[in-house]
């Protein structure tokens, strides 16, 4: 019988600093082959990943999830070493406890636990997991879905094992993500003495009218899943060392995240027609990651929330918090919800989850297996 506890242990043990495996999803296919699971590697460009399947037809589930973690930082600030997989007071702490080895082991140990008690299901589960989503996502659950698309393998509705709850586990389940668009403005103009304006031309004033026209703007309201889109400028360039020459040129970077109202296209749009209503002469590039989703109520949503209050005694909020995850690419092939452990110290020093909270995410992921092949 596989222990979520230990087997989250022994994937934080591999250091899988993206995009390296470090043997991580070897532990998977091992524990995933010793319960019936047909394991296929799939290697696209550097990138390892991991696809597994038990059975061959029928009603669909897919868990997915990735195995790559963030560098520890400085190793020096931690209270124990970053992949020692330590355990104190009844916390796990390392490296991709919670983001997301711990919410990876409670699904394979759920998986393990079903597949005892009832034998294959009546149906198919499958598993994907990435090493590509904590840095660029280009050759990971992207190239993994489309693997499947080619090969018979879309799911009817899929679990993407995040941490998705802030303080305490049974907050929230991600029903959709906002999109990400990132645009680089670049204005010139000629460059000069201070003492001698009219031979110059300053280009700072103009990109500070952009920049306010942008961060000033509301774009929406909001929806009834999503925030209001939100664009917030993340650096302002010039290079300038000398206090008495007028620069030839400024750049800004932005960065927006975008609900359910705006497509990047449509988004990149409206930008340039605020800009335009100022003053042409700018550059732009633009460039988006992801688009904005939403998995509408239903049966799916339905599922979890119910496996969600079965264990946890609360009810979760329907959210699309926080950044872009692999939901992004999963949703264009079926529904997909979010759920998984406490996000609260991922990506910090002493990352951590609670024993209590392994166990009860294996259960939650047991009654929605459970409910999916009732």
């Amino acid at each position: 019988m596989i222990d979520p506890v230990i087997l989250a242990q022994d994937l934080i043990r591999c250091p899988s600093i993206t995009p390296a495996d470090a043997g991580a999803q070897d532990i998977l296919r091992r524990a995933l082959t010793g319960i019936g699971f047909t394991c296929t590697d799939l290697l696209f460009g550097d990138i390892k990943n991991l696809h597994a399947r038990i059975g061959t037809g029928g009603r669909h589930l897919c868990f997915s999830g990735h195995t790559d973690v963030v560098p520890p930082g400085d190793e020096a600030r931690w209270s124990d070493p970053p992949f020692s997989a330590t355990i104190r007071d009844g916390i796990l702490y390392g490296r991709g406890a919670a983001d997301m080895k711990g919410n990876i082991a409670a699904f394979i140990a759920a998986i393990d636990g079903y597949i005892r008690d009832n034998g294959a299901p009546d149906g198919s589960l499958s598993v994907i997991i990435t090493g590509d989503e904590e840095a660029r996502a280009v050759d990971g659950t992207v190239k993994i879905l489309q693997w499947m698309g080619e090969h018979g393998h879309v799911p009817d509705a899929a679990i993407v094992a995040e941490p998705t709850n802030p303080d305490i586990l049974g907050q929230e389940i991600k029903v959709g993500r906002r999109g990400s668009l990132t645009g680089r403005l670049t204005v010139r103009g000629v460059q000069g003495h201070t003492a001698y304006p009219a031979r110059a031309d300053n280009p700072l004033p103009r990109l500070v009218t952009y920049l306010d026209a942008l961060a000033t703007h509301k774009f929406d309201d909001g929806t009834e899943f999503f925030q209001p889109t939100n664009l917030q400028i993340t650096t302002i360039d010039v290079g300038n060392p000398a206090s008495n020459v007028i620069p030839g040129e400024g750049r800004a970077t932005f960065n927006v995240r975008f609900n359910s109202l705006w497509s990047a296209k449509t988004l990149e749009a409206r930008i340039r027609a605020l800009l335009d209503d100022i003053a042409p002469g700018y550059d732009l590039a633009v460039e988006s990651n992801a688009e904005s989703f939403i998995t509408a109520p239903g049966a799916l949503t339905a599922l979890v929330t119910d496996a969600v209050t079965a264990v946890t005694g609360r009810e979760p909020a329907l959210t699309t918090t926080g950044g872009t995850s692999d939901a992004r690419f999963v949703q264009a092939y079926c529904p997909v919800v979010e759920f998984g452990l406490i996000n609260k110290t991922i990506h910090k020093t002493d990352e951590c989850a609670a024993i209590d909270d392994i166990r009860m995410l294996t259960q939650v992921y047991r009654r929605v297996i459970d409910g999916f092949f009732a």
